[in-house]
Order: structure tokens, then sequence, then C-alpha cells
């Protein structure tokens, strides 16, 4: 069964548009290899296998899902690039807890590189079409623009065709800042890894336990030091001080971290250990 957390009145569950590989290098930053390659062992092309870990959040008739994955809109040149594994989709996993791509009433991205909003867009006869069509999308706007006008340096982490469909059928919104999608559900554009890379938090301030959509901020459990910035990050100066903010609140707070691209973990909690972090996963359900 699919792995479940409770945060205030949401019920977060943990889905899967399957798996992919990224550079090691490029995903670990200044960090030596000697360090990464044995948190997370590469294959023969310096590549590591990350999850692609959409999340369902539900409080009464809001279905919510957290970033979609990368979705099927690839040719196999792509594919054997990124080593990407459909052996789960969103779909199928969503299915599986009972919901219906129509069922869906809101998407939320936390920004809009393909490998993380690619599935929120689907082939249907002959034409580009949203996967949730009664569903209200959210992106940040700053990253809305860089996904329909990426320039040179951005185009290879940006698709417009990943947004266009949504903006056509009149269900794209942008949020900046820190904006409440619904009460209970906020997203704080920060920065650093994009232009408007989101954290997305759950509760925050409320009574119950606080969770946090880490986004790439924080790709894996192993990520957890404030110095472990990817080299894909546009501006490192700015990771590491959101970073460094960011962690602070979720040890000092308690919260779940919700993980996007860990191979083996969905939830987990970060500590102070010391002068460094501590990462405890959640194993039940």
């Amino acid at each position: 069964m699919p792995q479940t957390i409770r945060a205030g009145e949401w019920t977060i569950t943990a889905l899967s548009d399957g798996h992919m590989r990224l550079d090691g290098g490029s995903m670990w930053g200044v960090v030596p290899a000697t360090l990464w390659r044995k948190l997370t062992p590469p294959d023969e092309d310096n590549r590591i296998r990350l999850a692609l870990r959409p999340f369902l959040a539900v409080r009464g008739n809001d279905k919510v899902v957290i970033e979609v994955g990368v979705g099927d809109r690839w040719a196999d040149k792509w594919r054997k690039i990124y080593a990407i594994e459909r052996d789960q989709t969103l779909e199928r996993t969503l299915r599986s807890v009972g919901v219906a791509p129509e069922e869906v009433t809101h998407v939320v991205a936390s920004h809009c590189h393909w490998d993380h909003i690619g599935a929120q867009v689907i082939e249907k006869g002959g034409a580009l079409v949203p996967q949730f069509p009664n569903a209200r999308h959210f992106a940040p706007s700053i990253e809305i623009e860089r996904a329909k006008h990426p320039g040179h340096a951005r185009s290879g982490s940006y698709r417009s065709e990943d947004v266009t469909p949504i903006e056509r059928a009149g269900l794209l919104t942008g949020y900046e800042d820190s904006s409440e999608i619904l009460p209970g559900l906020r997203a704080h554009v920060i920065g650093g890894h994009s232009d408007g890379v989101a954290v997305i938090t759950f509760d925050e301030g409320g009574s119950g336990v606080t969770a946090v959509f880490w986004s790439d901020i924080v790709p894996t459990s192993h990520h957890i030091q404030p110095p472990y910035v990817m080299a894909y990050d546009i501006d490192v100066v700015k990771s590491f001080e959101q970073r460094s903010v960011w962690l602070a609140r979720a040890a000092e707070g308690g919260w779940i971290g919700m993980l996007y691209h860990d191979e083996h973990h969905a939830f987990g909690r970060i500590r102070k250990d010391g002068k460094r972090y501590a990462f405890d996963a959640l194993t039940a359900g």
C-alpha cells in the first residue's frame, strides 16, 4: 500500500511516476565523489537513480496533486539519455488509491522543470490536453514564463508544451511570494535552484504536525546539509541561504518532509545532530 501521513486535516499519500537517472556530479555539486558515490551509487555512465514521486493530498472534497512527474511524452533518444523508467505512472498510482484523474481538484507545481510537470499534459487524439481536466493548476508565475520563454541558458530545463495546453484550457494560475493555495496549503517562492522554485507546506502554523514538500530544495534524504547544493542550481549563494533557513525551520518544528527524488524514502524528519543535520525516515504508513 502507498505510504500515507497526516498533517492537520490533510491526508497525504506518496504516489509514483516512475524513475529516471541524472548525472551524479551535477546532482551533488561540490560534494566529493568519494562521499556521494557511497550514498547514491552511480551506474557506468555516472548517473544516479532518482524517484519521480508526486503526492496526493486529500481534505474533504479537495483532492490535490503536488508535482506530477515526468509523463510519457518522450522520444526514445531522451528516454535513454535520462534512463526514464515507466514502471509506475501517476495515473496508475492515483487509481490504485481510488482517485481518477477527472476527480483531481487542484494540481500544484513547485516549479516548471520538465521532470516535475511533464505528466500534467497528455497526448489524446493527436492533441496535447490536460491530464487533469477539472483541476485548477498552480505554478510560480516566473516559472510559467520561464517554461514559455526559457532563453538559451535555461532551455534544457523547460518545455513550453508542458504549460501551454493548461493555459489554453483556462486552468493555469500563477502564484508569487508566499501564497495560500487553499486553507492550510501554502506555497513559498524562494528561488535558488530555479528562478521561482517553491517549498509547499501543509498545516503550517496549525495545531498539528506540519508537512513540507521539499521539491529540489532537498531532492533526497542525503542532501540535508546546507552546503550540499546541486550544480543544477542557477544561484548557488541563494540556494545555500534559503536551504539554511528552511532546513532550520523544519528541524526546529519537527516537520515531516516530503521527498520527490529520493529513491527509497517518501517521508522523513530532519533533526539537528551536533553541528550537522540527520534524517529520520518515516517507514510506517
